[in-house]
């Protein structure tokens, strides 16, 4: 989870090969209403976003496996949808600064999002409260490292609510293993 140019799609994939699951990229189950208002420089409302999510939960809940799926869940209640949907499921906070973003969204060139609507979704972000299953990395770390780190901690079960706050912990009542994790 994270806003553009986080790197959700890179690292979740990274992520994906190394526990041996499923990736999907939540930005290919946007409607064409959805990427047509991001692509015009307008950000989403909950209304566009809710059967997003929706579809998002979905797919996470028919990967019997496990999977690794990329999505911004940048509010509370949008994890919380994620939740309800595909219960166990493991946020991946990929957080930088706005400068390192910026320039990561400068260089793209083939997506929807604007860079002109980082602002929006950093002012839209809520990070992870201490009673959600997740934990924050930070972006300035090479993909594949940060992809080690997330799938050790997937793996062994080592994260949780004070994973929140840099501090990996365990998660109540869930046993190490492949699990659901949003990157």
């Amino acid at each position: 989870m994270g806003v553009s140019g986080s790197g959700k799609s890179t690292v979740g994939w990274l992520l994906a090969r190394r526990l041996g699951v499923a990736f999907v990229d939540a930005d290919g189950l946007h409607p064409p209403a959805n990427v047509a208002k991001m692509g015009a420089g307008e950000p989403l409302t909950d209304d566009d976003r809710l059967p997003w999510l929706g579809a998002v939960a979905a797919e996470l809940a028919a990967a019997p496996d496990g999977a690794v799926v990329a999505c911004s869940a940048l509010r509370r209640r949008y994890r919380d949808v994620l939740r309800d949907g595909a219960p166990g499921v493991t946020f991946v906070h990929l957080d930088g600064s706005r400068d390192l973003l910026a320039s990561r969204l400068a260089a793209r060139l083939d997506h929807f999002m604007p860079a002109s609507l980082l602002d929006s979704q950093l002012a839209t972000l809520e990070p992870l409260d201490e009673d959600e299953d997740g934990v924050v990395l930070d972006v300035g770390e090479a993909p594949d490292r940060l992809a080690a780190q997330a799938a050790r901690l997937v793996r062994v079960g080592l994260v949780g609510a004070t994973a929140g706050r840099g501090r990996p912990g365990r998660s109540p009542g869930r046993a190490p293993g492949r699990g659901r994790a949003l990157a």
